[in-house]
């Protein structure tokens, strides 16, 4: 468990509602990130490339050189706490030595495993519940820490899932739906506690999307995605690319009067029986 940390809890000055997001702001600066430092939790998988590549890894930081940015990777188990802790509080460091505060948390991390449920393993649901319950909580908690610490707002945006809600036709996912159904209402409870803070928090409900984690389900179920592609009203399923935009709408200042809410973006599979 972490050390307890004592922690100022003087709020923030209240800023009026019409000085938060002026009416007259331009679009591209109410959807800017610049000068913030954004942190990603799980990136080695699923939304996003494998590090591990390292010809798409020198891909993305020569992108991010080109625009004057900044992109690092580091290994960290999110489930370990003194770990994680300590590698947000190394980030928060850098970010304020180079003027780029500590703004924005992705909890991405997650895994995903298909079991009847009257043969689940309990070692395994109890993985499940660590990495993708424990792996949002422990990176959210520590982020908060650190903002309530600088005094300084910020955005969390937790990657849950419509399995969350629903119950996937052809799929025997009882631990991983569970997870993320957690994974909304622990949202909307730490919401309630940090908005004191102006950390806001909110989850974005992602559908089916083609990566390399669904490819190796479908490689084992081709069954699957034919059942999928009949809840796909837009007639294809998912990318990574189409969740771009809307996690950078919660964590940028157009969202300042979001938190606490869920934002699916599932091609419309939940719209329809």
């Amino acid at each position: 468990m972490a050390p307890a940390i004592t922690l100022d809890h003087t709020l923030p000055p209240v800023v009026p509602e019409s000085n938060q997001t002026p009416a007259t702001a331009p679009t591209n600066t109410l959807f800017s990130l610049a000068g913030r430092t954004v942190v990603i939790t799980g990136g080695g998988r699923g939304l996003r490339n494998d590090p591990d590549n390292r010809q798409e890894w020198i891909a993305v930081q020569k992108l991010a050189t080109s625009k004057g940015l900044q992109a690092t990777y580091t290994r960290c188990d999110i489930t370990d706490e003194e770990a994680t802790k300590g590698l947000l509080e190394n980030i928060a460091e850098e970010s304020k030595a180079r003027n780029m505060p500590l703004r924005g948390l992705i909890t991405c991390a997650g895994i995903q495993q298909m079991v009847p449920a009257l043969d689940y393993p309990v070692d395994g649901y109890r993985k499940m519940l660590d990495v993708n319950v424990l792996g949002t909580f422990i990176p959210a908690k520590h982020f908060s820490r650190i903002l309530v610490e600088q005094k300084t707002p910020g955005s969390i945006v937790m990657i849950a899932s419509m399995s969350g809600q629903i119950a996937n036709r052809g799929l025997t996912c009882t631990a991983y739906n569970s997870s993320k159904a957690a994974v909304h209402q622990m949202c909307r409870s730490v919401a309630q506690e940090w908005g004191q803070y102006n950390i806001r928090v909110n989850t974005l409900s992602a559908g089916y999307i083609r990566t390399a984690m669904t490819d190796a389900l479908l490689k084992e179920k081709p069954e699957v995605e034919e059942t999928w592609m009949c809840g796909a009203l837009l007639g294809r399923l998912g990318a990574p690319e189409d969740f771009k935009g809307p996690t950078i709408y919660m964590l940028t200042d157009a969202s300042a009067w979001m938190t606490g809410a869920d934002l699916r973006v599932d091609g419309g599979h939940c719209a329809s029986a």
